[in-house]
Order: C-alpha cells, then structure tokens, then sequence
C-alpha cells in the first residue's frame, strides 16, 4: 500500500469556493467597512480585497489596522444576508463524502452559524464530524484580541491540536486558496488545491472541482469496507455564493 489509502486518518476541508464553486460574488464587508466603519468610499474595494489576501479575512486585517466593532456583529452582517436559496443540494458530493473512510472535518474561517446554514443548504450537514471556524479559534469575546484565522500557520497547528492529530502527514487539506494550501504544507499536512488542475507552490494535488477527487486521488478509497454508507446519485448543480469576509 502506498502514503495514502489506510495511512490517512483525517481529511480537513474548507468550505467557501471549496465545497461549492465560485459563480456569485458578493462582498458584504465591503458594505460593512462603508457604513458601519465610515471607511471612505472610494478606498473600500481595494482595501477590503488588499486585506482579505494579505491576512486571510478582511475582518481579521481590519482589526490588525485598529478598527473596534463586535465580532458577532460583523458576522451577522456579512452572512447573515446572504442569498442562501441559491444554494441547492449537492447529492453527488454527500456520496462521495459519506463513501470516503476517513475522518472529515471543516476548517473554514467562517463563523459558525454560516458554516452551519451553508452545510445544511448543500446538504452535507452530516457528512463531517465536526467544524472547526472562527469561535473554534478565537474563543476570546474580547474584540480588540487579535484574530487567529488562516492562512496564519499558528491556525493551522491549532485546528491539528483541535482534532486531535497526532500526526499531520496523515491528514490531507483540501482548499481554493493558494496561501492557506502553502501554509498547510508549512504545518505538516498533505495538500489538495481545489478550483484549478494546475499545482500551485505546497499543492500535492490539483483539482478543478471537488467532484474530481476520486479520479485525480483514487487511493483514498481503497480501504473503504462500508459501501452502505453510499447514496444513490441524484444529478444537480450547487449553486454558489464567494464570501470575503
């Protein structure tokens, strides 16, 4: 047998244009950063994107430049208006979660509340055993604290302490974001880039969708023996929504 298949205990997924692909874009926090900071107009596009790449989350590079305001707060207003109907079941990506013998996890940036509305419009909300966001690792409610998120590598080895990780060469970390997927490689664990075929810098795997996976990394399910736990296949599109936030 080779690294993969019986060797691998615990697969870590990101949620947001991982599980479901990019096709809406919709930037409520730069809608924050207008009305609820007063940050000038004409600066909020490029600094709301400038602070989403550099520091993972715009919220958490927001508050590294000294701006007070809730953490709850902001997340009820950056998710809690998103158009979620747009979001259908995925029954080909439950089959696939739900045939793989592995631990599953979420590792999302995202609070908990969005992490758990989003799973359940897809319908994968019984697919992963547990999710690790932003309470996971910032259980502080002190809001001038400093925000712990990706693609930070001090997150990553928390979200393995979390887990309970022994050993992160056997886990594998699935993510679209190219600084989360080299900071993963940085923190020990196997990496699959999700969104595009081509392997960017830390990436040990490419896929341009999700849905990919079983013919690009077969050797996961060779030691899978619970084929009742498969579904049967109900064809339809996942529509998606891009969250920065």
């Amino acid at each position: 047998m080779d690294e993969f298949g019986a060797k691998y205990e615990c697969l870590f997924f990101d949620m947001d244009d991982t599980l479901y692909p990019l096709s809406i874009g919709i930037n409520l926090a730069s809608e924050f950063m207008l009305n609820q900071l007063g940050i000038e107009e004409s600066e909020v596009p490029k600094m709301c994107l400038d602070l989403y790449k550099e520091y993972g989350t715009t919220m958490a590079g927001l508050k590294v430049m000294g701006y007070e305001f809730d953490n709850d707060e902001f997340h009820e207003y950056v998710h809690g208006r998103l158009p979620y109907e747009k979001l259908k079941p995925d029954p080909i990506l439950r089959n696939l979660l739900l045939s793989m013998p592995h631990r599953k996890i979420i590792f999302t940036n995202a609070d908990k509340a969005h992490a758990t509305r989003t799973l359940n419009r897809l319908g994968l909300e019984d697919c992963f055993e547990g999710i690790i966001c932003f309470e996971t690792l910032n259980p502080s409610t002190d809001a001038t604290t400093q925000i712990l998120c990706k693609p930070s590598v001090q997150a990553f080895e928390a979200a393995i302490r979390i887990a309970g990780i022994v050993d992160p060469r056997k886990t594998m970390f699935f993510d679209d974001s190219v600084r989360n997927i080299a900071s993963a490689k940085a923190a020990g664990l196997k990496t699959v880039f999700v969104g595009n075929s081509v392997l960017v810098p830390g990436a040990d795997y490419a896929l341009s969708s999700i849905h990919n996976i079983k013919e690009a990394i077969p050797d996961l399910w060779e030691d899978n023996k619970d084929e009742k736990k498969v579904e049967p296949i109900v064809q339809q599109v996942a529509v998606a929504t891009m969250v920065q936030a």
